[in-house]
C-alpha cells in the first residue's frame, strides 16, 4: 500500500512537470485563474457595482467604446447601506446613494444648477441643447417623500437646510458650490461602450463571468457526484449492478441533451438554479461511462485483489484504493465538462431559458444585441460577449488538452 500511495504521488508531480511545459495549457489556466479572480472578487473590482451592474442611463445607451461621460451624482431618495467588501460578494453588488445624470456643461446660478444635458450628436444633423435645473441641496441631500427639497435662504449667502431625519443645517451657496464641483461632478470613461439600456458594458460582461463559470462548476460538482459514484458502483460490483446501470445510462444517453436540458429547466422553471440543475443531471452520464470504465481495469489488480484478502471493506477499497487511480482521467473529463456547461448555458440564456434578465449573462447580453450584428457602429454589442464565450471555452479546452497529455489518458475510451 505504501508503494501505492508512493506511486499516486510520483504520479500528481510528473502530471505538474509535463503541464508546465505546455505553453498552450499554462496560457489557458492563466486566462482561467483571471475569469475566477474576476468572479471570486466580483463587484469589488467591476465599474458597475450595482446589483446585476443595472444601473441605466438611457442618455447614453449604445455610446462607443472609450467614450468619457460627465456625469453629475445627485442623492437618491433614499438612504442607502454601505454593505462594505463582503457585503458586495455575497450579495452582487451594492445599491449607489447616488443617481448620475449626463451633462456637457454646467453653471451655477444662485441656489441652482443649470445643466446642459448630455446628447449623442455624432448622428444629428442638427442640435438643439437641452437644460435642466437642480437646486444644490437636492443634488447634496436625499429628497423628502414630497419629492423636493426643503431649504430656505436665510441671506448673506446661507442657505438653511431640511433634511429627512429632521435635523437642520445651514450651509453657504459657495460652500455647497465647491462640494459640488469636488465630489458630484465625475468623469467616466467606458471602455466597451454601453448598452441599449446605458449600463456599462465592461461591467455586465465582467457579471456574465460569474454566471459562465458558478454554472460551470456547480454541473460539474453534480456530474462529478453522481457519475462516479454510479460508476464506480458498476464497475467494481459488475453483475446485476452493473447491467442495471448501464440500463439507465442507456436510457438518458439516448434523450439528446438539450431537449432533456430544457424540459428540466421548465419543470423547474426557469432561471440560473434550472440551468445547472439541468446541465449536471445531463453530464454525468459520460463521467460514469469513464469511470466504469477505468474501475472494470483497475479491479482486477493484485493490490486491489491484497486488500480484499486482507478483509478491507469494498467502502475503503473503492475510495482509498481506486479513486486514487483514476483522478487523472476524471479531472481531465470534468475540464471537458465545464466546457459544455459553459457553452450549454450561454445557448439556454441565448433561448430565452437560461438565466433570466436584468442578471447579466454573456448568452442573454447576445440575445439583446443580436439585431446590431450587422450595424458596423454597434456590432460590438453582440460581438464582444461571444467573444468572452469563445476565449473563456478556448482556454479550457487549451488546459483539457494539457492535463490529457499529463496524465497520458489517450487511451481512456478503449476501456468504456
Amino acid at each position: 500500500m505504501a508503494k501505492e500511495e508512493q506511486g499516486n504521488s510520483n504520479m500528481w508531480s510528473d502530471a505538474w512537470r509535463k503541464l508546465k511545459k505546455n505553453t498552450p495549457a499554462m496560457i489557458g489556466l492563466g486566462v482561467i485563474c483571471i475569469a475566477f479572480i474576476i468572479t471570486i472578487l466580483g463587484a469589488n473590482i467591476r465599474p458597475d457595482d450595482s446589483p446585476d451592474c443595472d444601473d441605466q442611463i438611457p442618455p447614453i445607451a449604445k455610446i462607443r467604446p472609450g467614450t468619457v461621460i460627465k456625469h453629475v451624482k445627485v442623492r437618491r431618495n433614499e438612504e442607502v447601506e454601505d454593505v462594505g467588501f463582503f457585503g458586495k460578494l455575497f450579495h452582487g453588488g451594492e445599491q449607489s446613494p447616488y443617481k448620475k445624470y449626463p451633462y456637457l456643461s454646467y453653471e451655477f446660478e444662485g441656489t441652482n444648477m443649470i445643466l446642459e444635458m448630455y446628447a449623442d450628436t455624432t448622428n444629428m444633423h442638427s442640435y438643439e441643447p437641452s437644460f435642466d435645473t437642480k437646486s444644490l441641496p437636492e443634488v447634496l441631500y436625499a429628497l423628502d417623500i414630497t419629492k423636493d427639497v426643503k431649504y430656505k435662504e436665510i441671506g448673506n449667502d446661507q442657505v438653511e437646510i431640511y433634511l429627512l431625519d429632521g435635523s437642520t443645517i445651514t450651509k453657504s451657496i459657495t460652500e455647497m458650490q465647491k462640494e459640488i464641483v469636488s465630489e458630484n461632478l465625475v468623469e467616466i470613461r467606458y471602455l466597451l461602450g454601453t448598452d441599449r439600456f446605458g449600463r456599462d458594458l465592461l461591467s455586465r460582461l465582467m457579471a456574465g463571468t460569474r454566471i459562465s463559470l458558478s454554472v460551470g462548476f456547480i454541473s460539474v460538482l453534480i456530474s462529478l457526484f453522481i457519475g462516479v459514484v454510479l460508476g464506480a458502483i458498476a464497475g467494481f460490483y459488475r453483475g446485476w449492478v452493473d447491467e442495471a446501470i448501464m440500463f439507465l445510462i442507456n436510457v438518458i444517453w439516448s434523450i439528446p441533451a438539450l431537449l432533456l436540458i430544457i424540459s428540466i429547466t421548465m419543470i423547474f422553471g426557469k432561471g440560473f438554479t434550472s440551468v445547472f440543475i439541468g446541465v449536471g443531471l445531463v453530464m454525468w452520464v459520460d463521467l460514469a461511462r469513464l469511470v466504469r470504465g477505468q474501475v472494470l481495469s483497475i479491479r482486477e489488480k493484485e493490490y486491489i485483489e491484497a486488500g480484499k484478502a486482507l478483509g478491507f471493506r469494498d467502502g475503503r477499497i473503492i475510495f482509498r484504493h481506486v479513486f486514487p487511480n483514476i483522478i487523472g482521467p476524471v479531472i481531465v473529463q470534468s475540464a471537458n465538462n465545464f466546457v459544455a456547461a459553459i457553452l450549454i448555458e450561454a445557448g439556454l440564456s441565448w433561448l430565452g431559458i437560461g438565466t433570466q434578465i436584468p442578471t447579466p449573462s454573456w448568452g442573454n447580453i447576445v440575445t439583446a444585441h443580436q439585431h446590431f450584428i450587422t450595424n458596423p457602429d454597434l456590432s460590438f454589442l453582440a460581438i464582444l460577449p461571444g467573444l468572452c464565450i469563445v476565449i473563456l471555452v478556448f482556454a479550457f479546452m487549451l488546459f483539457g488538452n494539457g492535463l490529457r497529455d499529463a496524465f497520458d489518458t489517450k487511451g481512456i475510451d478503449a476501456n468504456i
